[in-house]
């Protein structure tokens, strides 16, 4: 019984320190893992920004575009609309005579 009461503190001792020495050995390797990932979101963010100009000029060409067929699209139809009404009151004017 002795034996144990002076075997078992050792053993635990002896564990804590190796848990300790894991911790801090995955502690530095999470530490550089996190760099390393930092690093790669930063190299991200540029190459996004220099995206971004890119994406602007498409943005301002696309809203001409559809402002310029918004444009021809209401032409049309103002043109089909007079074209029919014009028809419609000669129609109406022949059955009031």
């Amino acid at each position: 019984m002795e034996f144990w009461l002076h075997f078992l503190p050792i053993i635990i001792y002896l564990l804590l320190i190796i848990i300790l020495v894991i911790g801090i050995i995955l502690s530095i390797k999470l530490l550089m893992t996190l760099n390393k990932v930092d690093k790669l979101v930063d190299d991200i963010n540029g190459k996004v920004q220099t995206l971004n100009g890119f994406f602007h000029i498409m943005s301002y060409m696309t809203d001409k575009i559809t402002l310029a067929t918004d444009k021809v699209t209401e032409g049309f139809v103002n043109l089909f609309k007079k074209m029919f009404s014009k028809k419609n009151k000669i129609e109406k004017d022949d059955k009031d005579e």
